[in-house]
């Protein structure tokens, strides 16, 4: 038997770990960000969390939350535990900056949804 945590449990995870890296960036810009190895340490380590909470959604995030890039999303967790020599830091720069703020939107919204269902948020502890 596994364990498989509820929807709700991940998208928190997802919510979460956007949360860290909006407050590793806060007041930088890519210059001072990629001059500091413990922030581009600290980001890429909570792109892999957000990715592999969307992998353990499964069919589940596309349900949820359609027309979301999932595929970039699952990709680029992979890259950065397979590849992690061929990612740039514009991809680590843009991804915080650029495509987490759509996804962070739309979890919440999906969120906001399930909770107006009957279906309460799991806030982490």
């Amino acid at each position: 038997m596994s364990f498989k945590p509820a929807p709700q449990r991940l998208f928190a995870d997802i919510l979460d770990a956007i949360g860290m890296i909006e407050q590793f960036t806060a007041g930088t810009d890519f210059e001072a960000f990629r001059a500091n190895p413990t922030a581009v340490a600290a980001v890429e380590r909570k792109l892999q969390i957000i990715s592999e909470a969307a992998t353990r959604l499964g069919d589940e995030a596309e349900r949820s939350i359609p027309n979301l890039p999932w595929r970039d999303i699952l990709g680029i967790g992979s890259q950065l535990r397979h590849a992690y020599e061929r990612i740039d830091l514009d991809t680590i720069w843009s991804a915080a900056t650029d495509d987490l703020p759509p996804l962070k939107a739309a979890v919440l919204r999906a969120c906001f949804l399930r909770s107006t269902r009957g279906l309460i948020l799991v806030a982490k502890p």
